[in-house]
């Protein structure tokens, strides 16, 4: 299944490209310009507008818009203002590919921020690559993405997102260690995600002692879950590891009570178990989700409370979601890369922010020479209806070689 999974990736890229070149748009773009003197620095951000994911998408834009509003408030980047371009990705490769040819040919933009789906993303390497712009992924989770970039072979690609390796190592030996969960019922869905997000978990199984008594996926758009969960109850599980989305998860968890699993069998992995409403859909069956994310709206920091501040402020009250602050935070890195490289030109940013040093909300961002930012990510566990950050952790990761 994974095979056809990454069967379909490819043919979607390449019809991609073939519509890219059907329209008259370029493959390989001319190297992208520095703006003139008194231009703005148009820095694009492509990720989900419309489609099933476009909550988050829309989360990444308002993060990302915020954190421009405020650089130019404050008198923009070496004399320039930012001036953000979006592109609508309805997270496939497809329109992601058409939406980033455009900005390149049509809008000339030195610099991307994307995606929120990691195939996307995937897709857009090789073209940033080609053109000479420089993409900071400020969302994807796919290790695929750092393991290409840098010393991978492409060196426009930059990374500042932890990955869903180190996110399954930290959930993985946390439950194990601290919970003595040995025994999973994976259930994650179906997607590149999904499925990438269960490979790499079970890389950790071994070393965890922890052993999978059944393995279920289910398409983004599925509301029964019943029958699985009814399997699930007499399988020997102490968790359901779970990969997928918000309203997933509520639906999971309200049938969960409906099963009688409140209390006897908890969620580990990710799938926004500390999201407010997805706690208040059923608060019983949350109890004890452990869940890992780069950044939660309650995390303690002068920089991330300023943010959650500015950023209610700015939407009506609207607390942000982890794309949000992702983005602002990302925006504000490239912008800090353009300060140190003193030019607006793409090639000289590239250089400058590979050896940066950004003090950032959760910490010091550095690049390692893959080109991905060595991240903290928050462990969280529900008790009490409430998430309860558990710590604050770092993984190291081992690459393959190029």
């Amino acid at each position: 299944m994974r095979d056809l999974t990454r069967k379909r990736i490819l043919c979607v890229f390449a019809a991609a490209c073939g519509m890219i070149l059907a329209g008259g748009l370029p493959l390989t773009a001319p190297a992208a310009t520095a703006p003139a003197a008194s231009g703005d620095i148009k820095i694009g951000v492509i990720g989900p507008m419309t489609g099933a994911n476009a909550p988050y998408g829309s989360f990444a834009w308002r993060g990302a818009s915020l954190a421009a509003r405020e650089i130019n408030a404050a008198g923009g980047v070496l004399g320039h203002k930012i001036a953000l371009v979006r592109g609508d990705s309805q997270c496939t490769p497809v329109e992601g590919v058409l939406a980033l040819q455009r900005m390149i040919s049509s809008d000339h933009i030195g610099f991307v921020l994307g995606d929120i789906c990691s195939s996307a993303t995937l897709a857009y390497e090789p073209i940033v690559e080609n053109a000479k712009v420089l993409l900071v992924n400020a969302a994807s989770s796919d290790p695929s993405i750092t393991y290409k970039a840098g010393v991978g072979g492409f060196k426009w690609t930059f990374r500042n997102y932890p990955t869903d390796e180190q996110r399954a190592g930290i959930v993985l030996k946390y439950a194990a260690e601290q919970d003595h969960i040995h025994k999973v019922a994976i259930l994650s869905v179906d997607n590149d995600y999904g499925r990438g997000a269960i490979a790499l978990s079970k890389k950790f199984f071994k070393r965890y002692g922890i052993s999978a008594v059944s393995e279920d996926y289910f398409e983004a758009s599925t509301t029964e879950f019943l029958p699985i969960l009814n399997k699930i109850k007499n399988s020997g599980a102490q968790a359901i590891l779970m990969y997928g989305y918000a309203a997933s998860s509520r639906l999971v968890a309200r049938q969960m009570l409906e099963s009688g699993l409140a209390g006897k069998i908890v969620l580990i992995g990710n799938g926004d178990f500390t999201n407010p409403q997805t706690i208040k859909a059923a608060p019983s069956v949350l109890n004890g989700a452990i869940e890992a994310a780069a950044w939660s709206a309650g995390y303690d920091s002068a920089r991330s409370k300023a943010f959650v501040h500015d950023y209610e402020a700015a939407y009506d009250g609207e607390v942000p979601q982890v794309h949000a602050f992702t983005h602002w935070e990302t925006i504000n890195l490239l912008a800090a890369a353009i300060r140190k490289a003193g030019s607006v030109d793409p090639a000289a940013v590239r250089s400058a922010l590979a050896s940066i040093t950004f003090d950032g909300a959760t910490g010091e961002v550095k690049f390692d020479d893959h080109d991905q930012a060595d991240l903290p990510m928050i462990l969280f566990q529900v008790e009490n209806g409430k998430p309860v950050i558990k710590g604050v952790f770092r993984t190291a990761v081992v690459y393959p070689k190029p």
